[in-house]
């Protein structure tokens, strides 16, 4: 599978880039799947109900499936947070993979940046972004597409990684 990442600080548009170019991408017919990395403590169900419980007695996994979705839920419990490379062989095979996070990571990226944040660019330090999508000119030794180009940005993440 081919895997693309989008990084950034916080409220940079990170999401908002992510969601636009899933839609831009498979309105292509080209299938996606994405990743998302969370820094805090998620959970995708809900005390009282069955599968909750299920993960409160011990199970280590529970999927949960109807005729419209399935989600399957690990428990770490002791076990160590999995890397990139020990999720991406979980995901069923599609032509690309968008990574929202995992900014340490090798695989290539583009950086959202948004100038109100008043954070730094990652870019000029990690050579692993490529790109960066920003909400104003930049001076940058990689290209600089304004951060709701969508198409273009796009354009730019099929071509690198070949598609």
């Amino acid at each position: 599978m081919r895997i693309y990442g989008v990084v950034g600080w916080k409220n940079a548009g990170k999401t908002g880039l992510m969601e636009r170019l899933v839609t831009e991408i498979t309105s292509r017919g080209i299938s996606v799947s994405t990743i998302k990395h969370a820094h805090h403590s998620f959970d995708v169900d809900h005390e009282g109900k069955d599968s909750f419980r299920h993960r409160q007695a011990g199970a280590t996994e529970v999927l949960l499936a109807s005729r419209n979705r399935f989600a399957l839920m690990h428990e770490l419990r002791q076990e160590h947070e999995p890397s990139l490379d020990d999720l991406l062989p979980r995901l069923s095979p599609v032509d690309l993979v968008l990574i929202e996070g995992y900014k340490r990571d090798q695989h290539p990226k583009i950086e959202a940046h948004r100038v109100e944040t008043g954070n730094p660019l990652i870019a000029p330090d990690d050579p692993t972004i490529r790109a960066v999508a920003s909400d104003t000119p930049l001076d940058l030794d990689r290209p600089v597409f304004d951060l709701n180009d969508t198409k273009a940005i796009a354009d730019f993440v099929l071509a690198e990684v070949g598609l």
